[in-house]
């Protein structure tokens, strides 16, 4: 079980590693996004900031769980903030499923580290 905590949460951390630096960089596809769902661009650096973070976090807790533990929980609440937004302007489920994938995948790994 150990092993695969350690590859979800490997997973977990270079995708919210690349795409809080999408955002904190202002690639155009995170510029463009966070237009269509009516939100400011500051809030697109906060949000990308927390999701390094998070990242920073679950990578720490290769070595200390509790930061593992932390981070998979930042992140997992953030995704439900995302799918909240996708559902707030009528995305389609093509445009929601990653992050609610992803908002899975960091519930799954916290409660992992419970057990």
């Amino acid at each position: 079980m150990v092993i695969l905590t350690f590859i979800l949460q490997g997973i977990l951390a270079l995708m919210f590693l690349m795409a809080g630096f999408g955002k904190v960089t202002g690639s155009k596809m995170h510029v463009e996004a966070f237009t269509h769902w009516r939100l400011p661009q500051w809030f697109r650096i906060v949000t990308g900031l927390v999701e390094l973070v998070g990242a920073i976090l679950l990578i720490v807790g290769y070595w200390v769980p509790t930061s593992a533990m932390a981070g998979a929980l930042l992140l997992a609440v953030t995704g439900v903030g995302g799918i909240l937004t996708h559902i707030r302007v009528k995305d389609s489920f093509k445009d929601t499923a990653m992050i609610l994938f992803l908002a899975i995948l960091s519930f799954v790994v916290f409660f992992l580290y419970l057990l």
